[in-house]
């Protein structure tokens, strides 16, 4: 049996360190520029993809990792150079993970690479789920789908929120209704190709923090998409909708493992926003002299301090034990996903508010990385499941009552 170890391995090491100089050599240097610019960063989204950070390749060299470690490992050090950034270049991910996790074979190669585009043009991808009216209540979603036998195509009528590359996407992965009065068991995802007519978005959303990140609403008019488009394939749907009328009770733990398993890579995320900002307050510490002597020699400060570095260490555990798990198809029977990403969201706001605070009046100042860090904190208590959400997940898990 092999020896217990913490330590990561030659090639995780080289991925951290690699992708480490990226953000610092190119994503630092420009999170100032496009975060106030809020526009999507496309000449470092090409860049990423020169280098082969950004693409399907990259993606699928992480998930092989046997560990499930390597995803993660990337996604703390993009976003410790910028969330907005990061989230423009990992964004994308979104939609593959969706055709990935419910496509055919051949969807995915029909479709995974116009997720990307190419070098020379490269592409973003949105996944479309959320709804003004049905976020964390999915059962609630309006947005319908039908099928036009005549012409086997799928129409999709609706409206999404909060899309992430929502309308500047080529590919659109959008979640539909199929029986409404199935609820969450009669919905279905569906491929929306570039330039598909009916599909729009009006308006980039302005946004508290991840500027760089382009988020729309979507709207869907008449969407006609060909029978292809529906991932999985009109036979696997309609297996599974007869088994739902019937009453047969679902493997609805598929449906709650999907999200449960994309978690500990946005905990992630959230850890490398932390590590950013408690690393830059050390540092200010150190420097930063008051009364005669620097302000880290003050226990206040000093004891802070060790506070970020041991909560931002704890949740890092947290993600890494998920994050092996999801990848070993070990069961989250304690919720373990969500609470990865719980507990490196909140990490993520208390740290980034406290580097603020030892920061004093230079913290509230944009000359300051550390503002800007706060702002995109606060997201990862929201999206991706907010924390209230997260909470009940756990506490479903730990107690087998369908707690409300």
């Amino acid at each position: 049996m092999a020896e217990f170890s913490l330590d990561l391995n030659e090639e995780q090491r080289d991925l951290r360190d690699w992708v480490h100089g990226f953000a610092a050599e190119v994503v630092r240097p420009a999170a100032a520029e496009w975060d106030a610019r809020e526009e999507t960063p496309w000449p470092i989204i090409q860049e990423a993809a020169k280098v082969g950070l950004y693409g399907f390749e990259f993606l699928a060299t992480c998930w092989a990792d046997p560990t499930g470690l390597s995803l993660p490992i990337a996604s703390e050090e993009l976003f410790w150079g910028d969330a907005g950034i990061g989230l423009s270049i990992f964004g994308t991910g979104l939609a593959v993970a969706a055709i990935y996790g419910a496509g055919t074979p051949d969807q995915m190669v029909e479709w995974v690479p116009q997720c990307f585009g190419d070098v020379d043009q490269p592409a973003v991808a949105a996944f479309c789920t959320s709804e003004p009216e049905a976020g964390s209540d999915v059962g609630a979603m309006r947005t319908r789908a039908s099928y036009d036998e005549a012409t086997d195509e799928w129409v999709l009528r609706g409206q999404k929120a909060y899309a992430t590359n929502g309308g500047i996407a080529g590919v659109h992965v959008v979640t539909a209704s199929v029986e409404p009065e199935l609820g969450s068991r009669g919905q279905a995802a569906f491929v929306v190709p570039p330039g598909t007519a009916g599909l729009n978005a009006t308006r980039k959303l302005r946004k508290l923090g991840l500027r760089a990140s382009h988020t729309a609403d979507v709207f869907l008019d008449d969407v006609r998409v060909p029978g292809r488009c529906l991932l999985g394939g009109r036979d696997a749907l309609l297996e599974r909708l007869d088994r739902a009328r019937s009453g047969q009770k679902a493997s609805g733990q598929a449906a709650m493992r999907t999200f449960e398993l994309s978690r500990p890579t946005v905990g992630a995320q959230a850890l490398g926003v932390a590590r950013a900002a408690y690393e830059y307050a050390l540092d200010y510490a150190k420097e930063r002299v008051q009364f005669g002597r620097p302000i880290i020699a003050n226990q206040a400060v000093a004891f802070a301090l060790a506070d970020m570095k041991m909560e931002i260490d704890a949740a890092r555990l947290l993600v890494w034990r998920a994050s092996w798990m999801g990848r070993n198809n070990r069961p989250f029977t304690a919720g373990e996903g969500s609470m990865s990403k719980l507990k490196a969201g909140e990490v993520a706001v208390a740290v980034t508010d406290r580097a603020v605070q030892l920061l004093g009046g230079a913290g509230f100042l944009r000359d300051h990385p550390v503002e800007r860090w706060y702002r995109d904190a606060k997201i990862y208590t929201i999206f991706e499941g907010t924390s209230e959400i997260q909470r009940l997940v756990i506490s479903r898990a730990i107690s087998g009552m369908q707690i409300r």
